[in-house]
């Protein structure tokens, strides 16, 4: 396989679970202390080497769009007071990858999201990246979609990244068939032999789940093409997942990352909470906060 240049992130859910903040402002914008949650997302494509992004958008998500775009007032005003360096990291991104915006005109499930994209993907393989998932990686080595581009590469094969979840929660998962529920390390990586969207603790196939990385080759543009809407008339990503496992071939890999899901609130709290005991600047207020609430608690 030649060089992953490519990442779809789709993001074009309506954000129920934040109502009403999300009435007029996309979940995807919601900050993780002071930068919107996609900004993580894209960050991480850019450090895997990713050059072209393409955001696959709803109605009322132009704010994401315009946020990458010049805003010519505001930046002059922060270069003239001295302030410059607020824009680098946007500057960044914008020197560093081509943003794509591509409309889906109908919220037709994950599956339709991520085949809107194929005529800018092409015959080329691509990553997908969940808009509401973030990956905080501790240096370039922990990234997890640079990993599965590697994987792929070497594989020649798609890949996909999947984490170990308590039985009670594959309900909330897509959930890889390995063939063997007695696995316990996928460093190595997997054949994944089928894939099952979120099925009951009894029905799951294993307790690997799919947290929202991939790495796919054109083939699966294919099988989304062949696939029938399920639940709400939605196209699922991972039925045709399951017919690629089946028919050509998708390898899974554990990976240790830590990873929110933004989507929920409290994984968006969780996140915010990391990412300030991170910074120099908010580590200490934020451990005296959480020390005093623990000792008032005991």
């Amino acid at each position: 396989m030649k060089k992953v240049t490519k990442a779809v992130i789709p993001a074009a859910g309506l954000g129920t679970r934040f109502f009403p903040a999300t009435k007029t402002i996309p979940k995807e914008m919601l900050p993780i202390v002071d930068k919107p949650t996609i900004l993580y997302v894209i960050e991480e494509a850019v450090q895997a080497g990713i050059e072209d992004i393409v955001l696959i958008q709803g109605r009322g998500k132009t704010a994401i769009e315009d946020f990458f775009d010049i805003s010519y007032e505001l930046e002059d005003k922060l270069i003239k007071d001295g302030k410059g360096h607020l824009i680098d990291e946007i500057n960044k991104i914008r020197n560093s990858v081509n943003i794509i915006s591509i409309r889906q005109k109908s919220p037709l499930g994950l599956g339709h999201a991520v085949k809107c994209a194929a005529t800018v993907t092409g015959s080329d393989p691509f990553a997908v990246l969940l808009g509401d998932e973030i990956t905080i990686p501790s240096g370039p080595e922990k990234n997890i979609t640079k990993f599965l581009t590697e994987r792929s590469i070497e594989s020649g094969a798609s890949s996909v990244w999947v984490l170990p979840v308590a039985q009670a929660d594959t309900h909330r998962y897509g959930i890889v068939d390995l063939k063997d529920k007695s696995i316990k390390d996928l460093s190595g990586g997997k054949k994944v032999f089928g894939v099952v969207e979120k099925p009951n603790a009894e029905m799951a196939p294993s307790f690997w789940a799919l947290p929202g990385r991939y790495v796919f080759t054109s083939d699966i543009i294919n099988h989304l093409n062949q696939i029938s809407p399920g639940v709400n008339g939605e196209y699922q990503l991972s039925d045709a997942m399951n017919r690629l496992a089946q028919v050509d071939e998708l390898n899974a890999y554990s990976f240790n990352a830590r990873r929110f899901d933004a989507g929920d609130k409290l994984g968006f709290l969780l996140a915010n909470i990391e990412v300030a005991l991170d910074r120099d600047d908010l580590r200490e207020g934020i451990l005296n906060y959480i020390r005093g609430k623990c000792k008032d608690a005991l």
